[in-house]
């Protein structure tokens, strides 16, 4: 890959061919036309002088002057292109550095210099890019302190307010005192459990995979049995249906646990009415499907997109016993996507799906 260098080469091959030519054809015109200027005064002193030089050093001065001038002026010449390119990757990387990155350099050739004006146009676009990054993060950061400074907040100003009124004496009797400390105990549970759920949303984006191969069927089968004794105590029913006595897949049986059990505490959750949820799983030849499906109101159309983004909440109105952190669907989708699989929901009058389909195999890296 030396185009640059040939087309240097060629450029002053060019240049001295020029020369040449020009030289040639003004000899030749001076012939034609010099006998009569000859015995002009002027001209016999020019060729005096040039004699005079010619003797003097050894070759014919004039000539040679005039043939390097013009082998400059042919270099010059045919070399604007390529100047020209010179100077656009010079402007192109002094708009970089002044973080000007919406203006590409123009590629007009495909030489090195071509492929220098590529590069620099690529780095641009990745610089944009990693900027635009940045800033999402910025502000992804921000939003999460103030989504989680909010969430904290609530349910630790209740639990402040209520401990102030039980150290103030400000109750009747032991009853109101045991209401304001159950408050108390409440609101710290919720406490408590915002906390954990960002702790494991923020563990998710550092945490490795440790795939190992587990019969998934068994890994649901023993969370219907614990969710259908937690679901006894809210009215719900927790019905398994497996398609297969085992489906293998190779994965991270405790984070895939997590996943589950935050579907199916939400589907507990919002199919109380119901009073039943179905969690089924079957598989094709690429993935194993799995559904957790309630048969609770559904959810609006305009917030299904927004479902896993984190502290995102349909029911904006919802309160500590009819909603969560707001982080549980998106703990679900980060590991979901770690795991290379996909998610999907559908929510209609009639029920409430969660579609998760995972690999059988593990991806090559």
């Amino acid at each position: 890959m030396r185009k640059l260098q040939w087309k240097i080469i060629t450029l002053f091959f060019a240049s001295g061919a020029l020369t040449l030519s020009i030289l040639f054809i003004a000899q030749q015109i001076m012939r034609l036309i010099g006998r009569e200027y000859w015995k002009e005064p002027w001209v016999d002193t020019l060729f005096r002088v040039e004699r005079t030089l010619a003797s003097f050093f050894g070759f014919p001065v004039v000539p040679t002057i005039t043939g390097i001038v013009l082998f400059i002026c042919m270099v010059l010449l045919l070399s604007q292109g390529t100047i020209r390119q010179i100077n656009q990757l010079m402007q192109g990387t002094q708009r970089l550095a002044r973080g000007e990155l919406d203006q590409e350099i123009t590629v007009s050739s495909n030489d090195e210099l071509g492929q220098m004006a590529v590069q620099i146009n690529q780095m641009a676009k990745q610089l944009k890019l990693s900027l635009a990054e940045e800033r999402m993060a910025v502000q992804s950061k921000n939003e999460l302190i103030s989504n989680v400074s909010h969430d904290l907040r609530t349910p630790l100003t209740s639990i402040i307010g209520y401990l102030r009124l039980v150290n103030e004496d400000h109750y009747k009797d032991e009853v109101e005192l045991r209401y304001y400390t159950d408050i108390a105990y409440d609101k710290s549970l919720r406490l408590g459990g915002l906390v954990n759920d960002l702790f494991e949303y923020t563990r998710m984006g550092y945490s490795p995979i440790n795939r190992v191969d587990i019969n998934l069927v068994e890994l649901l089968a023993q969370l219907a049995v614990d969710f259908s004794l937690t679901g006894q105590h809210e009215g719900v029913q927790v019905v398994f249906t497996p398609a297969a006595e085992k489906i293998m897949i190779s994965s991270d049986g405790d984070k895939l646990m997590r996943t589950f059990e935050n579907l199916l505490s939400n589907a507990v959750r919002h199919g109380r009415e119901a009073g039943r949820v179905d969690l089924k799983v079957s598989q094709d030849p690429k993935f194993a499907i799995v559904q957790v499906i309630n048969y609770g109101p559904p959810i609006p159309q305009h917030a299904i997109p927004h479902l896993f983004e984190r502290f995102y909440r349909a029911d904006e109105s919802r309160t500590d016993q009819t909603g969560g952190s707001g982080l549980g669907l998106a703990i679900v989708k980060t590991i979901v996507d770690a795991h290379h699989g996909t998610i999907q929901v559908t929510s209609t009058t009639e029920l409430t799906m969660f579609e998760v389909r995972l690999p059988l195999q593990a991806p090559e890296n």
